[in-house]
């Protein structure tokens, strides 16, 4: 599945207006601590519904924006708005690590520049 024919592509939207804040006011946010970032959400959310409580999650205060929006956003969507499991969350949290990823091949941010001019 791609973004283009993805149920849940608004749930993709929220967390990328999160990680636009996060770009735009940690200047020390790299992509490489945004997939950190991502990994870390991942394992919070997890834990959140009694998953994953032996994995730590990172205390580096870089990448605590990204992971606090991230489980906020979950929290919000899963089993609440148009039928979210968590396993459908945590894979669209990998979908744009694999952008992230994708786009760090640019240089440190390229994320940022990617998508801060398709979100408000």
């Amino acid at each position: 599945m791609d973004f283009a024919d993805d149920k849940h592509l608004d749930v993709c939207q929220n967390i990328e207006f999160g990680l636009k804040q996060q770009y735009e006011t940690n200047s020390r946010l790299t992509d490489s601590l945004c997939i950190l970032a991502l990994d870390n959400a991942k394992i919070a959310i997890k834990q959140q519904f009694g998953y994953a409580r032996n994995e730590r999650v990172s205390s580096d205060e870089n990448v605590q924006g990204i992971i606090s929006w991230c489980v906020s956003v979950g929290m919000g969507r899963i089993d609440k708005v148009n039928d979210l499991s968590l396993k459908e969350y945590v894979s669209r949290l990998e979908k744009i690590k694999g952008s992230v990823i994708l786009h760090a091949g640019d240089g440190s941010r390229s994320y940022y520049h990617f998508i801060k001019n398709f979100l408000p």
